[in-house]
């Protein structure tokens, strides 16, 4: 195991969510370079096979943060910290070493970044609104209860809806740990039904800037 200092900050309690949500640097891969130092082989590989600057800005900001955050709560250098991936269908990542009680998800979309930390499982997910053309493709692939609340809406309103709602189901499906290999149609995410929404688990919708959407999913801790 890696020799450890005194963390810089205190981890999430429980049923606590620590939320950063930011842009990544501007397009100057200077300002990147010294980030890349902070990630692992698998990751500098990962970040150096994207073709755009952009993209490649956005993933090393993205985990080079994450690193960042977790060698805040658990006293190790950011790139001493060693991820792995859970044996859940997803493979969410999780900490091998230092094998403390954190969880934490990240997401990235078209220069908006969020991260959540907790001591219980959590997701979090960040998108851009689509086009009512991608909003009307992926209709179908939502829980009937989804489908008629966003049909009821005003066109304009649709898509922001739309993000809301699939942020809401991105984030909580990444919590689970099966990502898209569970059906979007398999649980209900809306707006109307709070009972109806799943069980034991805290979805919300987290206040981004215009343009976007965001959300997290925090399991409920047993009490």
């Amino acid at each position: 195991m890696n020799a450890t200092r005194t963390p810089l900050r205190a981890a999430p309690a429980a049923g606590r969510l620590h939320l950063l949500v930011f842009r990544p640097p501007a397009e100057e891969v200077a300002q990147v370079c010294p980030l890349m130092r902070a990630l692992d082989a698998m990751e500098a590989a990962r970040a150096e096979s994207y073709v755009s600057a952009r993209d490649r800005i956005q993933y090393v900001a993205a985990h080079a943060t994450l690193r960042g955050l977790l060698a805040a709560y658990t006293g190790l250098d950011p790139g001493r910290i060693v991820l792995g991936r859970s044996e859940e269908p997803y493979g969410k990542p999780q900490l091998v070493d230092p094998p403390v009680p954190l969880h934490f998800n990240l997401s990235h979309s078209h220069g908006l970044i969020a991260i959540g930390v907790a001591a219980d499982p959590v997701g979090v997910d960040v998108q851009r609104v689509p086009s009512p053309e991608a909003v009307e493709m992926v209709l179908p692939r939502l829980h009937p209860q989804e489908r008629e609340e966003l049909r009821a809406l005003p066109a304009d309103e649709r898509t922001v809806a739309f993000a809301r709602l699939w942020t809401r189901k991105e984030a909580y499906l990444k919590g689970l740990g099966t990502g898209l290999t569970r059906s979007p149609a398999a649980d209900y995410l809306g707006d109307r039904d709070a009972r109806g929404r799943p069980q034991g688990w805290t979805v919300r919708n987290v206040p981004v800037q215009p343009g976007y959407a965001a959300a997290a999913a925090l399991r409920n801790h047993p009490t």
